[in-house]
């Protein structure tokens, strides 16, 4: 939590307020004392915890506190900073490790279509399936372009400047370069069948085309909740320690069952069937990959992103800046 501003002359009041009570402690009672301990609490603005709790209950208290939306707003734009900053050859490296790991994903559908019987609970277990390939990326801390979309935007309306503008759509690029790579190299893995499981990888043919036919009525607005959805998973990470996992599975799981187009995971399944010759290169790219990235670009940084930012706008200091690279602009001279 952040810690409150001191009012100017604070310091020098509370040093003679101790001076005038160093004579005096000895004939404090334990009343007086507790009045003067919330006297205290109220000026410097703290919130004042129940007398009526033991260390231990207070203990408890303190360690259940979540950061606040201000400071959620500033882990994220830290984290987008750090990401900003890399090195353009560390960003492409991981967004295709990132790209061939999500693979996991259309894998583990391929494999549960593979092994389990058809029932009522199947659509929970695929879209359980679904999930591993953002359980793995995330966990790992892999560059995926849809996380990108709202980490890299938290600068750029914190500090709008063409270098963070330039900065934002650097690292979009190589993100989605790298991730189309990876899952290209996701795509060539099941097309030659180097797992030696041809039946998986016909259900992973199966399934994508099923998924892209279905996501090619309206790719745009389709991938607008999906890029909207993995921008509240990434803002609601920093107050969801050990319990990371879980909200993943939720949120993307959600993504599957609702039929929303996720750009990665979908180029992912386009390869595929585009390796098998089920679906033209042109037809491939513009009638799903192009759409459903702007729809995750528009559902992640400029919904979700901005209207994150829009709510701690009020909160934020005026007076802060926040990176060195904020232009300075010349003040004309009033006649």
């Amino acid at each position: 939590m952040a810690l409150p501003r001191s009012t100017p002359g604070s310091h020098h009041k509370g040093v003679m307020q101790m001076a005038e009570g160093n004579g005096s402690d000895d004939e404090k009672g334990p009343d007086q004392d507790k009045t003067e301990r919330s006297d205290a609490a109220k000026e410097s603005g703290h919130d004042i915890v129940r007398e009526d709790l033991d260390d231990h209950e207070r203990e408890i208290v303190s360690s259940h506190e979540i950061a606040s939306a201000k400071l959620v707003h500033e882990i994220i734009r830290q984290r987008g900073i750090e990401e900003l900053e890399r090195p353009a050859s560390a960003l492409l490296w991981s967004a295709i490790a990132a790209g061939f790991v999500i693979g996991l994903s259309p894998y583990a559908i391929g494999a549960l279509l593979n092994k389990v019987p058809e029932g009522p609970w199947m659509p929970l277990l695929m879209a359980l399936g679904y999930s591993l390939g953002f359980i793995a990326v995330i966990s790992g801390r892999l560059q995926l372009f849809t996380e990108s979309t709202v980490t890299a935007v938290i600068p750029l309306a914190t500090t709008p400047c063409w270098s963070n503008f330039n900065r934002t759509i650097r690292l979009w690029v190589i993100v989605l370069a790298g991730n189309m790579i990876g899952t290209f190299a996701f795509a060539l893995f099941v097309h030659f069948n180097l797992s030696g499981q041809p039946e998986i990888a016909m259900h992973i043919r199966e399934d994508s085309l099923k998924a892209i036919t279905a996501y090619m009525d309206s790719p745009f607005l389709k991938g607008i909740p999906a890029g909207f959805m993995l921008a509240t998973l990434v803002w609601a990470m920093p107050n969801l320690e050990r319990q990371e996992v879980f909200i993943i599975a939720a949120i993307t799981g959600l993504m599957y069952l609702a039929g929303v187009a996720h750009s990665i995971v979908g180029a992912a399944e386009l390869w595929v069937i585009m390796l098998a010759g089920q679906i033209g290169v042109a037809q491939g790219l513009f009638g799903f990959l192009v759409p459903a990235v702007l729809g995750n670009v528009i559902g992640g940084g400029l919904l979700f992103g901005l209207l994150a930012h829009a709510q701690v706008v009020p909160e934020i200091d005026e007076n802060y800046v926040y990176d060195k690279d904020r232009p300075r602009r010349k003040r004309r001279r009033v006649r």
